[in-house]
């Protein structure tokens, strides 16, 4: 499950999964929820994502979350997905960090591979038609899995963030907690 995956585009490194503590590692577990089938739900108080599933169960992840002042939550959607993605941004973080400039829209962003933020896999969350520039997204940075150290962003290990990837379709509804 955590194994190196050397036929992605950028060939991932297995993860020593026993420098995680077991509740962040993927489980399917059983999980009561009013939610419909199909849902994401990230508890930030646990720092895990759900999908729900039939017959009362869920797929666990252990996520990553936004340090205090980054932290967002409600209802959304994931509009669209992308494999190896560009990472831009956001101007306000640029206003934090001048570096990151760099990167800035105007200067097409950063290329995709190991050392981009995004990781593997993004997810982008929408409310309505409006990008909240928040991102469900892979980290090589797996032991900041369960910690809020992200500029907002929910990271997930990036083998967890390929599995989600497969399993949702855009349009896929979103609740933070």
């Amino acid at each position: 499950m955590y194994g190196p995956q050397p036929e992605e585009q950028f060939p991932l490194p297995g993860i020593d999964y026993e420098r995680l503590p077991s509740q962040f590692l993927r489980k399917q577990v059983d999980y009561e929820t009013d939610e419909a089938v199909g849902t994401l739900i990230v508890d930030t108080g646990n720092f895990h994502c759900y999908l729900v599933q039939e017959n009362g169960k869920a797929m666990r992840y252990g996520v990553g979350l936004g340090r205090q002042g980054f932290e967002w939550s409600g209802r959304a959607r994931i509009a669209y997905k992308r494999a190896w993605p560009r990472w831009t941004p956001p101007d306000e973080m640029i206003e934090r960090e001048p570096e990151l400039e760099r990167y800035s829209v105007r200067n097409g962003g950063m290329d995709p591979g190991p050392e981009n933020p995004l990781g593997a896999r993004a997810l982008y969350i929408f409310e309505g038609n409006v990008d909240t520039l928040y991102r469900l997204h892979g980290t090589s940075e797996f032991w900041t899995i369960g910690r809020a150290v992200s500029s907002g962003c929910v990271r997930f290990i990036n083998q967890d963030i390929i599995d989600l990837h497969r399993r949702v379709p855009n349009g896929t509804p979103l609740l933070v907690t």
